[in-house]
């Protein structure tokens, strides 16, 4: 059976995970789109990993990059926004920057979250990604070994 993959554009999905508010005709007051559950990392990872990276599936879940400083791994999982109902496609992947004969991935029908994936990459940048339901997303050349500065909540490896 062939799957249909549904990619976004970077910006659409920006867009499409911000809170979306729109203008009542007329009455001038906004109207804010429900919240719902959002996907957290819960340390599928194990012990040591800390998250230093997240991408947002909207609407669905994120996918999230952790890294063990004490043994130089990282680690991908993809989470649903709610481990409740029926099972779905969901998968996670990382690899060293251009690297493919080093990618690392699980992919399957989870109720809740794909990964953990493992992948040693000291002082390497990372290209990793998730999805779900046919929603994919990826960055690359990410997390190269150096701090990102603590305002942005993101810390590399």
């Amino acid at each position: 059976m062939k799957r249909a993959v549904r990619t976004g554009v970077a910006g659409a999905a920006l867009l499409a995970a911000t809170t979306v508010t729109a203008l009542a005709a007329g009455a001038g007051t906004s109207v804010a789109a429900p919240a719902g559950p959002t996907a957290a990392y819960n340390h599928e990872c194990g012990a040591g990993y800390a998250q230093v990276n997240q991408v947002p599936i909207p609407g669905r879940g994120a996918v999230f990059l952790t890294y063990n400083a004490a043994t130089g791994k990282n680690c991908v999982v993809t989470k649903r926004n709610t481990s409740t109902g029926a099972r779905l496609w969901v998968g996670s992947w990382i690899q060293r920057d251009k690297d493919v004969k080093s990618k690392q991935e699980q992919y399957g029908l989870f109720t809740s979250y794909a990964g953990p994936v493992y992948l040693d990459a000291k002082g390497k940048c990372v290209d990793w990604g998730g999805e779900i339901d046919g929603y994919v997303v990826a960055r690359y050349k990410t997390n190269c070994g150096a701090f990102a500065p603590a305002a942005t909540g993101r810390q590399a490896h």
